[in-house]
């Protein structure tokens, strides 16, 4: 994907730490959302976004992943890179990706970043474009663009 990046909000759906989110921003996205249904992790995600010294540019919303989508769908919220490592992730993540062009809170060209486990084979999508994949260790990577 790159080191650096120019703007752009960010949306960690199943956000644990917070880690993802927050590592686009340093790089160079303008603002993170982090979704996470467990009270624990969106208690670490404040704890981690007070040491940016930068609280402003991040949300937590303690939410499952199709009520926060339909929260921010209703706020006119529309990213341009997602991070994607649900549970029962091949199931998850293409009823989610097609759910997300639904609820128009893509941009045009907006990457969805897409962790499974190495047994795992994603399917293509309708209204993506696969333009990469990486395989570390027991976990494999796909990126897809909107199209």
């Amino acid at each position: 994907m790159g080191q650096f990046f120019s703007g752009g909000r960010v949306l960690d759906l199943y956000a644990g730490s917070g880690a993802l989110g927050l590592e686009a921003v340093s790089r160079g996205y303008d603002s993170a959302v982090f979704v996470d249904i467990n009270y624990a992790a969106c208690e670490i995600i404040k704890k981690n976004i007070l040491l940016t010294k930068e609280k402003e540019r991040f949300e937590i919303f303690k939410n499952s992943d199709l009520r926060a989508i339909s929260i921010l769908a209703s706020r006119n919220y529309h990213f341009d890179l997602v991070f994607l490592d649900p549970p029962y992730a091949k199931e998850k993540i293409i009823k989610v990706m097609k759910i997300m062009l639904d609820a128009n809170i893509l941009n045009e060209k907006a990457l969805i970043v897409a962790e499974t486990d190495e047994n795992v084979e994603l399917p293509d999508v309708e209204g993506y474009s696969l333009i990469n994949r990486h395989h570390l260790g027991r976990t494999k990577f796909k990126i897809y663009e909107r199209k």
